[in-house]
């Protein structure tokens, strides 16, 4: 009998061993279960406006209307298919181009600068557009870095399919009042005309002699800021709530502060080039050798630039210097693998991995190589939000000159060894700004809180590994050591979409 107890107990116990271990619960203090504990005036910024039409509608499966191959194209990878797809582009008003299977050799930038052209193929296993040339020469754009290394241009920008457009809009009025962090009221000089609920309309910040707006984007905390010669100006885009006189209530809290020595206007917002897409297929390049930094002469992939409300969706990239500058507004890459069979230089194949705009969201990616700068914020970038993607070895490169409040959440770091590894020039301010936000970052190796040279203490870090213990300073250092498995919700950024359109 006592045998067969025993086992009986060492069965279960074997049984309890294979079972899927449950984790444990937690949520940050600033957020709670389901958002009770977050104040817009709060550490903790709103990131639910990130991506295309600001995370309120899907990504649209536009209808097609043009086939690249009735326009001559082959997809034998042998012949030149670029003329086919530069006139199929040029002879698309509103609609997708459907570029059917096959590998199409492409010679020349693919360039969409109006609104409403979509470019889809049927699957990146299937379609893969080639480029056997990169920028510089298709293009030439000589430059060179900050300490005068004479370099390509495309280095940090560009991409050989180029959605470009321009932003504009026109003064509505000056601001007269002084709301704080979190406010939605700007009161204006005289009543806006021609502008309704529902407006997109920019506050346009232009900095003093003394810094005052660089200083204030690193919470007080800026670091050296000697090279940023030039006056910065922020801009903070949203739709118009209310308008009541010459009272205009804003949809979004604003991201900071507005003093009257800044010189605040409030704009229209008007982008020349929208609802454009590059969907289902693969870019490659040749497996030239990686020769390391700033040698690169731009095979890169996708660019958007003053482009609002596009996407890049389902897409695979190999063998490329830099993978997506996606620095338009309001746009969405979802879906992206970047891989490389390049001989790499110092374990890194090239520069600039994945890269979002203002209010831009990156989402289901797969970094399977490793970059200098696998996912990099920059120049005053703020509202981005890249999560629910993993890596090798992901470095979160804060390139300086104020990228603020950012968020990098449910992301499989890989490695950990180069997390905080991060670029840009000498004395262009700290690397991240004010409450750039680091939430359920899952790695090997245990991370704490980052060097004094990386950003001030009003950065928010919740749920990584880690071995060491929290940090709750409401004025200082915020470092909730909840394990990322714990960590409820594991995606912040869906949470707070999810709580503001049940509030709509």
């Amino acid at each position: 009998m006592y045998i067969a107890n025993t086992l009986i107990i060492a069965l279960i116990f074997a049984l309890l061993s294979l079972a899927p271990i449950a984790h444990a619960q937690q949520y940050s203090t600033l957020w709670g279960e389901h958002g009770e504990k977050w104040s817009p005036k709060g550490r903790l910024p709103d990131f639910s406006f990130a991506g295309y039409h600001s995370g309120e509608s899907a990504l649209p499966t536009i209808k097609v209307v043009a086939n690249v191959r009735d326009f001559g194209a082959k997809g034998d990878g042998e012949h030149d298919d670029t003329q086919a797809f530069l006139e199929a582009i040029k002879a698309t008003t509103s609609g997708a181009i459907l570029i059917p299977e096959g590998r199409y050799k492409i010679t020349q930038i693919l360039w969409i600068e109006k609104p409403n052209i979509v470019l889809r193929g049927e699957g990146p296993e299937k379609t893969t557009l080639f480029f056997p040339k990169p920028l510089e020469e298709l293009r030439p754009n000589p430059s060179a870095t900050t300490e005068g290394r004479a370099t390509s241009g495309y280095s940090w920008s560009g991409g050989l399919l180029w959605i470009k457009g321009a932003i504009r809009g026109q003064d509505i009025g000056k601001i007269t009042n002084q709301p704080q962090r979190g406010d939605r009221d700007l009161e204006l000089d005289a009543p806006p005309v021609g502008m309704a609920v529902g407006d997109r309309v920019s506050i346009e910040l232009r900095d003093d002699d003394k810094k005052s707006l660089i200083s204030h984007v690193y919470s007080g905390d800026p670091g050296d800021t000697k090279e940023i010669t030039k006056p910065i100006t922020i801009k903070f885009v949203s739709r118009i709530a209310a308008i009541r006189g010459s009272t205009v209530t804003i949809e979004r809290p604003l991201r900071q502060e507005i003093r009257k020595e800044w010189q605040p206007v409030l704009r229209k917002f008007e982008a020349t080039v929208s609802e454009c897409g590059v969907e289902q297929l693969a870019i490659a390049f040749p497996s030239t050798p990686y020769k390391g930094h700033f040698t690169e002469v731009g095979y890169n992939g996708i660019a958007i630039n003053g482009a609002a409300d596009c996407w890049v969706r389902n897409v695979r990239l190999n063998n490329c210097d830099s993978g997506i500058f996606a620095a338009g507004l309001f746009c969405t890459v979802d879906g992206v693998v970047i891989e490389s069979d390049r001989e790499a230089k110092g374990g890194m194949t090239g520069h600039h991995g994945l890269s979002p705009g203002t209010d831009c969201l990156i989402t289901n990616f797969n970094v399977k190589t490793r970059f200098i700068h696998d996912i990099t914020v920059s120049s005053l970038q703020a509202g981005a939000v890249v999560k629910n993607g993993r890596g090798n070895d992901i470095c979160l490169d804060h390139h300086k000159r104020g990228p603020f409040e950012n968020l990098f959440a449910n992301i499989d770091m890989g490695e950990g060894s180069a997390i905080w590894r991060c670029g840009g020039g000498a004395s262009l301010g700290k690397n991240c700004a004010a409450r750039g936000t680091f939430w359920n970052l899952k790695s090997k190796k245990n991370q704490s809180w980052p060097p004094d040279h990386f950003g001030p203490d009003s950065m928010n870090l919740i749920g990584l590994t880690t071995d060491q213990k929290s940090i709750l300073n409401a004025d200082g250092k915020w470092f909730e050591a909840i394990p990322p498995a714990e960590l409820q919700p594991a995606d912040l950024h869906a949470a707070q979409l999810k709580k503001r359109l049940e509030k709509r």
